[in-house]
This record gives structure tokens, C-alpha cells and sequence, in this order.
């Protein structure tokens, strides 16, 4: 059968599984507001509305813990052939539902499969892509969220415009399950990953898919043998390992790493994004606005953060994981106090907001024109920094035994704080209002603390050199200097190859080739 090797073609089919989270964020966020929405569930309170948001990133909770162990026994493509099936189940549901504990049924088997795809597209991106450019790979698992919570937004904005009732809410939930679909049509085409192919002692296919992938097909390529050699080392440590459990992923060995990838994954929910991305019309509203300007400077948000992690991909491995990584949890903490401050100082109390009385504070005038300021900014930042890296540092950290699992255990991490952010910020903006900004702006101040001291450098490292970074003492802010093994390796691999063995002389590799 025929199969799909270019790298970007594979990204670009493959992480419409990230786009999948993404219109499921989109896909409630665009409706919270609105009149057709409020009316046909009765108006939910506050506390009923973020059980609703949350009750995708339960199910993405659960769907996270099991895609490790699904993966590892049926492969990685398969694992995302049975989350699309999933999705497509619960958009059918969402888009039938009549009652509240149908949406919320809907939107947990949704999140079932964004568990899988968010954990799993980047195990197999990560084991398919070379080591210079694993980085924007992975990174455009992020950009497709993106991509797929404009996309859903503007769905629907447009059906919130044309169509009257529940149609509007039902067409545009409906219309979550034609990504799926296009992904599932494409897996038949994608080849497996070839660490998981090795690692089930597959090894001419793994060759075979390495050539295919980096060489176009030709075994003998010096960049395939590298790589191969250390697939095949890496599978050996592995398989004097125990059989890999959750709780080894915490044991003597394994436990730095599993507080890497972990904590990075909860300290990006912890940053503040769901307040940007789920709340976005209650932000606005407070600030001031109402009706289309929300609905429009919404919007403009969802652009910004599109566009700007779009920009930060190509450069991503030149600029290193940890300097990204630290300018943005300090500048988002400067944002969120930023607003604090202009909302404590210049807001006032109120018992309802454009109707809504989940909202208890209002700023209006300038002030609130420098808070919608402040959350533009926050969230070009976030698209440059958090947003994608938090994603491809923890899909780096694990060796090949742990790593499905232990992106899995990480992913999980994500969205179990996902749960809890969505659940907790409807209730802060009527309770605390603008102190819930102080909450987040300290646990930007704590994580950046953690990054400095505990993450390692992992840019332009390959997966089994990583695993040499974890092994040693050395300090993670001096990381970024060591030396690239796995270029040293490729360049004694090139120097074997230049040798003729007929001509007994030197001859270069484009010579060979």
C-alpha cells in the first residue's frame, strides 16, 4: 500500500487530532453568550456552566490515562483510527442533544478521544520526525488547536447569524465530526512509527519506514543507519526493563523525567490559558463590550494565537525550550497582575453584566480597553511560548519503554488540571472577579522558578540522546551547552562511508549516492 513519508505532509494530516481539541474548546466558547444557547438550557449558573465546559476535559482525562497502554499494544496509528471513530460518536451526540446531561454525555465521549489524539499524535510525530526539526513537528499539534478553535469559532459565529433555535448550536456541533473523519481516511496511508515497530522486533519494517522517511527510501543512507543503530540501542535498554506500569514511570530512574513532562503539561494549563480561551466572551463582557464587538474581538484573539505560534514553529529548536519556556511564564505574570490591577483599582461591583449574572464586576471606559489590551498580549505570548512547548517537551523527556505511557501520564496531567480551571473560573469571575487573576499570575511566578532549576535543555537533541541529558548531574541551566552526540555519531558514520572498498580511496557521500 501506498504510504505518506513527507514529514510536513504527515504533520499536517496528523494533527488534525490537535484540531479536533480545538474545536471542541470553540465549540462551547462561542456559545455561552448567546441568546439561543442561554434559552433552550435555561439559563445555566455558573456553576452549571462550568461543568459543562469541563466535562470534555474529564473525558480527555480518562481518554489520556488509557491511550499510553492502547498505543503500546495496537500501534499509534491505530490508537488515532479508534479516537476518531470516538469523536465521531460524540459529535453525534452533541449535535442530537436536548438536554443538559446529553451535551455533557457528548462532550465527554469527545474528550475520550482528544485524551488519545492530544497524547498520542505527539509520541508519534516525535518517533517519526529527524532530531533538527522534531521541535516545529511536534509544534504544530499546538498550531492545528489553534487552527481548529478559529475555525469552530467562526463555524459557529456564521450559524449563530443564519440559523434561528437550536439549529444553530446543533449544525455548527455536528460539523465537529468532518475533521475526524478526513483523519481517519488518511491513517490507512500514514506509516507506523518505527520505534514502535522496532520495539515489537519489526525491525526490517522499522528500517524500511526510517529509509522511507529520511533518505527516500535508501537503507544505506548514512542519516538512516544513525538513526537505526539508535533505535536498536534504544530498544536493548528497554528490554532489560520491567514491564512499564504507572508507577514505574515514578521510580529511581524515571521519576525527573516523569516530573518534567508532567509539570510541564500542568503548569501550561496552570499559566492561565483556559481563562483566555473558555472565558474569552465573559473577559469582554466585563470589560465592556457586548453583542458583535464581542463576538468580533474574540476573534481577534483566537488570530492572535494562531498567528503567533505560527511564527515561533520554524525557530523553536534554534531557540532552545527552556528561554521560551521562561519568558513566557514571566511575561504572563506580568499580564495577569497588569489586569488585576486595572480591574481592582478601576472596576466596580455590579449584579449583572449585558444580562448575564454569572459576571459580577464591570470596568468600562479606558481601563477596560487596556484589559482586553492586557489579554491580547497574554495570549500572543502564550501562542509563542507555553502553547506549543509544553507539548514538545513532554513528548521529548521519555525514553522509548516509557514514552508512551509517560506522554500519556503527562497529557493526563493536563487535562485533569484542564477539569479543574474550567470548572473553576465561571464561579471565580462571579465570586472573586478580578482576584482570580492574582491566582494565576502567582502560579506564573512559581513555575518559572521550576523551569530555571529542574528542566534540562532538550532542543535539537535526538530522543536517545536525551536520555544521556537525564543520566548525568549536570545542572539543568547548563544544558544547553553540552555537545550534540548525535551529530558527532552522524559525522563518524560519514567518515565510514567515504571509503571505497574497490577503489581503496576516499569518496564523498554525494559521490556514493
Amino acid at each position: 500500500m501506498y504510504r505518506i513519508t513527507n514529514i510536513y505532509l504527515l504533520a499536517a494530516f496528523g494533527t488534525i487530532g490537535g484540531a479536533l481539541f480545538g474545536f471542541d474548546v470553540s465549540s462551547m466558547s462561542a456559545w455561552i453568550g448567546t441568546e439561543q444557547y442561554l434559552e433552550y438550557f435555561h439559563h445555566p449558573d455558573s456553576d452549571l456552566q462550568g461543568g459543562i465546559t469541563a466535562s470534555m476535559s474529564a473525558g480527555s482525562f480518562a481518554g489520556a490515562l488509557g491511550a499510553g497502554f492502547l498505543s503500546d499494544r495496537l500501534g499509534r496509528r491505530r490508537a488515532l483510527m479508534i479516537a476518531c471513530v470516538v469523536w465521531v460518536i460524540g459529535a453525534a451526540i452533541q449535535c442530537s442533544t436536548k438536554t443538559v446531561a446529553q451535551l455533557v454525555a457528548g462532550r465527554v465521549v469527545s474528550g475520550l478521544a482528544v485524551g488519545v489524539t492530544s497524547s498520542q499524535v505527539c509520541v508519534y510525530l516525535a518517533e517519526l520526525a529527524p532530531a533538527r526539526i522534531r521541535g516545529r513537528i511536534v509544534g504544530i499539534q499546538q498550531w492545528a488547536v489553534e487552527w481548529g478553535m478559529l475555525i469552530m469559532y467562526l463555524i459557529c459565529y456564521g450559524c449563530g447569524k443564519g440559523l434561528a433555535g437550536a439549529a444553530s448550536f446543533r449544525v455548527s456541533w455536528g460539523i465537529q465530526g468532518v475533521p475526524a473523519l478526513v483523519l481517519l481516511a488518511a491513517l490507512p496511508f500514514f506509516p507506523e512509527s518505527p520505534r514502535w515497530l522496532a520495539g515489537q522486533e519489526r525491525w526490517e519494517e522499522a528500517l524500511d519506514t526510517l529509509a522511507l522517511l529520511h533518505a527516500r527510501g535508501d537503507r544505506n543512507d548514512p542519516v538512516v543507519q544513525v538513526e537505526f543503530e539508535e533505535v536498536q540501542e534504544a530498544v536493548r535498554i528497554a528490554r532489560e526493563a520491567q514491564d512499564v506500569t504507572l508507577l514505574s514511570l515514578f521510580g529511581p530512574k524515571m521519576w525527573k523525567r516523569t516530573a518534567c513532562g508532567l509539570s510541564a503539561q500542568v503548569w501550561q494549563q496552570l499559566l492561565g490559558g483556559n481563562v483566555a480561551m473558555y472565558y474569552v466572551v465573559y473577559i469582554f463582557n466585563m470589560a465592556g463590550m457586548s453583542g458583535n464587538t464581542t463576538l468580533y474581538s474574540s476573534a481577534i484573539q483566537y488570530v492572535i494565537f494562531l498567528i503567533t505560534t505560527g511564527i515561533i514553529l520554524p525557530y523553536v529548536d534554534r531557540i532552545g525550550r527552556r528561554l521560551l519556556l521562561l519568558t513566557g511564564s514571566i511575561l504572563c505574570m506580568a499580564m495577569h497582575f497588569a489586569i488585576a490591577g486595572l480591574m481592582a483599582s478601576r472596576g466596580h461591583h455590579v449584579d449583572e453584566v449585558d444580562g448575564n449574572s454569572n459576571l459580577r464586576w464591570e470596568i468600562d471606559g479606558a481601563p477596560g480597553k487596556g484589559v482586553i489590551a492586557c489579554s491580547y498580549i497574554f495570549v500572543a505570548v502564550y501562542g509563542f511560548t507555553w502553547a506549543p512547548v509544553a507539548w514538545i517537551y513532554a513528548s521529548e523527556v521519555f525514553p522509548l519503554k516509557y514514552r508512551a505511557k509517560g506522554v500519556g501520564l503527562s497529557a493526563a496531567g493536563n487535562w485533569i488540571f484542564n477539569f479543574a480551571l474550567a470548572y473553576f473560573v465561571a464561579p471565580a469571575f462571579t465570586n472573586i472577579q478580578w482576584k482570580t487573576y492574582i491566582i494565576f499570575g502567582v502560579f506564573c511566578t512559581v513555575m518559572t522558578v521550576h523551569v530555571f532549576f529542574f528542566y534540562p535543555e532538550t532542543a535539537q537533541r535526538s530522543l536517545e540522546d536525551i536520555d544521556m541529558i537525564f543520566e548525568t548531574n549536570m545542572k539543568p541551566w547548563k544544558t544547553s551547552h553540552i555537545p550534540d552526540r548525535f551529530g558527532e555519531e552522524l559525522e563518524r558514520h560519514r567518515q565510514k562511508s567515504v571509503v571505497d572498498p574497490e577503489k581503496g580511496a576516499d569518496t564523498t557521500h554525494d559521490e556514493m549516492a
